[in-house]
């Protein structure tokens, strides 16, 4: 199978990245794009100095979704059949993507994929989720965690099989393998959302497809070094809440049929038990 990938950077020095696009390349993609939200002629310089095989693209800045659908575009146009969607702050060991592929050639209902995800210190990140309600994604940013923990445990899904590939609801968009053929079934990353809920909306239009799986694939793994943006400045939380409204504006806030089913769904056929988002 062919595959591309795509790094959507801001004013991201060229160092800062290095390391992940040498780890890209080094699988030999058909192509990597790198969609540059700043427009910035240093890191355009550095990166057709260093590596005359990536694809630079000056973008305006619309956000991250709009980014990498500049991206997939051109590798539907390249005749990808498999397309990665990497953060800045992703590194990971050779073979990785080679894994990823390997698997989706072997599941061809697999319509998106997400690797296990350790943080910087080995311990394994909680990136498998149901479908948020509210509460999950706005209202508990502002109380203690020990109120929360319970649902949060929940929502999360603490107690899934971590080692087992499982069908998932909302995938963490720091690492993502789409099929081209899927997303030219169910459509890109919707460009409403600025930053934040954009991968919680295409894992959610992925898995009630009812024809392509959102899989968590636990035979790959990726460290993130997790920046979390909007903890550290209220401009980003700014952003991040406005988001969640127009996530929830196009969903539904506390009635939510669909979601209801999904998580119900998703916990039985895990195993899982609890209060449901």
């Amino acid at each position: 199978m062919k595959f591309t990938a795509s790094l959507v950077t801001y004013r991201h020095p060229p160092a800062e990245i290095r390391a992940l696009v040498e780890s890209v390349l080094a699988a030999k993609p058909l192509r990597f794009y790198i969609v540059d939200n700043a427009s910035d002629a240093e890191l355009a310089d550095s990166l057709a100095r260093e590596f005359p095989s990536v694809e630079y693209v000056a973008a305006e800045n619309r956000g991250f979704g709009a980014g990498h659908n500049i991206a997939i575009r051109r590798a539907m146009d390249a005749g990808a059949d498999v397309h990665f969607v990497v953060n800045p702050d992703i590194s990971f060991e050779a073979g990785t993507l080679e894994a990823i592929v390997g698997f989706m050639e072997r599941t061809p209902d697999v319509g998106m994929l997400m690797p296990n995800t350790v943080g910087e210190d080995g311990v394994m990140q909680r990136n498998c989720k149901l479908v948020p309600g509210p509460f999950d994604l706005i209202f508990r940013r502002f109380l203690p965690r020990s109120w929360i923990r319970r649902r949060t445990a929940r929502f999360e899904m603490h107690s899934a099989d971590m080692t087992k590939v499982m069908d998932v609801p909302y995938l963490c968009g720091c690492f993502l393998a789409f099929r081209i053929a899927a997303l030219r079934d169910i459509g890109l990353f919707d460009e409403r959302f600025f930053m934040y809920p954009e991968d919680i909306d295409i894992t959610r239009r992925m898995y009630s497809s009812g024809k392509w799986r959102s899989v968590f694939f636990p035979g790959a793994t990726v460290v993130h070094a997790h920046a979390a943006a909007s903890y550290a400045s209220f401009r980003m939380l700014a952003i991040h809440c406005a988001n969640m409204v127009r996530y929830f504006n196009k969903w539904g806030w506390v009635f939510d049929a669909e979601r209801r089913r999904i998580n119900r769904e998703v916990e039985r056929s895990l195993g899982l038990s609890g209060e449901r988002p």
